[in-house]
């Protein structure tokens, strides 16, 4: 029997994401509007991290920033991140801003006619000063976002109940108490830094300045 998901209920209350995917309304799969939470972040990277909402927060600020007045269009957007895809957790981050865009890698949809490419839309390792760049294809306007976490400290009491917890020392109670604390960080970020030009930072890019 199938069974449902037990996620900290600060799942639901986090920002949402809503686009609109030409390519699922081209096959039918309703009008194309698709609204994406957090938990659908968090079941692709199988983990709820500061990475992951600082991935998925970042994403959401450079969509608003890019279609003030629209849906943004999933599909139609090349994202870059500065980091190789194999270093720290770039890899992590390219995984989530790729699930909120469509964007993909060499591995992506090849399209249908010409339309509707998602391949080759998502790049690793590209120079620039942000954490991600996010650029339209229609109209080319590009805005690059970065992420600051260490501003939404966390608990102090992490620091010694990691160590325990990773090598197995830890009581089951420990455990469980490493885990609420370290929610409790990603909580205050989704949900009390979302806004927060210090936390997520965007800056738009200058027509032209893009390289890559």
């Amino acid at each position: 029997m199938e069974q449902g998901n037990s996620f900290p209920p600060f799942f639901g209350e986090a920002p949402r994401i809503a686009v609109h995917d030409p390519l699922a309304a081209f096959l039918g799969a309703g009008d194309g509007c698709i609204t994406y939470g957090y938990a659908d972040a968090v079941k692709l990277a199988g983990h709820s991290c500061p990475t992951v909402a600082s991935a998925y927060l970042m994403t959401r600020a450079a969509l608003a920033a890019l279609y003030p007045d629209t849906l943004p269009r999933r599909g139609e957007l090349r994202v870059e991140v500065r980091d190789p895809a194999d270093e720290g957790v770039a890899g992590v981050i390219g995984n989530v801003a790729g699930l909120l865009t469509g964007a993909a890698g060499e591995g992506g949809f090849h399209g249908l006619g010409g339309r509707f490419v998602r391949r080759d839309l998502l790049h690793f390792g590209v120079p620039m000063t942000g954490q991600l760049r996010f650029t339209r294809t229609d109209n080319g306007e590009s805005v690059e976002v970065s992420a600051n976490a260490q501003m939404v400290g966390g608990d102090p009491r992490m620091r010694e109940l990691l160590p325990r917890a990773v090598t197995g020392m830890a009581t089951p109670e420990e455990v469980a108490q490493f885990g609420a604390l370290w929610q409790e960080r990603v909580r205050r970020l989704l949900l009390e830094h979302a806004d927060d030009p210090n936390v997520i930072s965007v800056e738009r890019v200058e027509a032209g300045a893009v390289h890559g």
